[in-house]
């Protein structure tokens, strides 16, 4: 399975059909030594089943497969993780053509845009939700609501990046923030809000004044129109789309697994959240919008802290049963 990013004869999608990309390409380096105590291997954690019976991979799927057919559903991944018997199945059991490897991690910019080149390159007009696979939300269905209302709002005005925001628990440095600012007039029904301000990873202090101000943590679940991101990636992260453009090139042709390789060789790290979304609201805020999203409890399990303390407050032992309308993993 050296990669499966494409079927020999490469498929189109209508136009400004519903796609999904799923991140899971990390390490989850935080959580090793926990999943070493419990498994006693180092299995990356989205393919976990910390509870309930799916993987928060499979539970990232379940969830995306409520609004987007299973075929158009990529997932970008490391070839190391195939090693993993576990994660090799998961992989494995979406359709041909869906699961794209990157050769080497770097970072989350990279991350999102291979299966984002690939999705281009069957259809410029594809609308395209983006899903980490390690997150944590209870009200699963509410949840998928408003990323159905971002979908529309986004066939309304594709010139736009919806980003779903959060009500915080409390100030942690850890996540990113969304300051919300005026209304959109013409999308005002919705509640869609533009973005003040946005911040990655701040200090405490900084993470308190802007819970104060009515920030919201920054899920990094976005829709978005496939031709839209990528104009404005080229825009304002040339040195980045220059070395994608190629590999778009080559999708598709005998040609493609070794430019991929040859691009990753060379490629910087670029997170997707501070260095593009922050200059994004600072030099083209029109482009980028906040949904608030209410009556949700949603945690990123990038920590044990957080880990125990969700499976603490729902009183759940690893093996117990995920009831789906209540809760799910991903």
């Amino acid at each position: 399975m050296r990669s499966n990013a494409l079927k020999t004869e490469r498929e189109t999608f209508p136009p400004a059909i519903r796609t999904g990309i799923v991140l899971a390409a990390g390490e989850g380096k935080r959580l090793q030594s926990f999943i070493r105590q419990l498994r006693g291997d180092a299995l990356p954690k989205q393919y976990v089943n910390f509870i309930g019976t799916r993987s928060m991979l499979e539970q990232t799927y379940h969830r995306a497969e409520k609004l987007i057919s299973r075929e158009l559903i990529f997932t970008v991944a490391d070839p190391r993780h195939l090693s993993y018997r576990e994660a090799y199945q998961q992989l494995a059991s979406h359709p041909q053509g869906t699961v794209v490897l990157q050769p080497k991690n770097r970072e989350t910019g990279p991350g999102l845009l291979l299966p984002l080149i690939h999705l281009h390159q069957r259809s410029p007009e594809a609308l395209v939700a983006v899903f980490p696979s390690d997150h944590y939300i209870r009200e699963e269905r509410l949840f998928m609501d408003h990323v159905d209302l971002a979908f529309r709002l986004i066939e309304e005005d594709p010139s736009r990046i919806i980003l779903l925001g959060v009500q915080p628990h409390g100030p942690d440095p850890e996540y990113g923030y969304l300051v919300p600012g005026e209304k959109i007039a013409h999308l005002a029904p919705s509640g869609v809000r533009s973005v003040s301000r946005f911040v990655e990873k701040p200090a405490d202090h900084t993470a308190q004044e802007l819970v104060r101000q009515g920030g919201l943590w920054n899920t990094m679940v976005m829709v978005f129109k496939a031709q839209t991101l990528l104009d404005l990636i080229r825009k304002f992260v040339p040195e980045l789309y220059g070395p994608f453009e190629k590999i778009g090139d080559a999708v598709g042709t005998g040609r493609e697994l070794d430019i991929i390789e040859a691009v990753y060789s060379e490629l910087k790290t670029m997170n997707f959240s501070k260095d593009f979304l922050e200059v994004l609201s600072l030099r083209e805020p029109s482009s980028i919008a906040a949904l608030p999203v209410r009556g949700v409890y949603w945690n990123d399990w990038g920590s044990v802290q957080r880990l125990r303390g969700d499976i603490n407050r729902i009183g759940l032992r690893r093996h117990d049963l995920v009831q789906e309308d209540q809760f799910s993993v991903a």
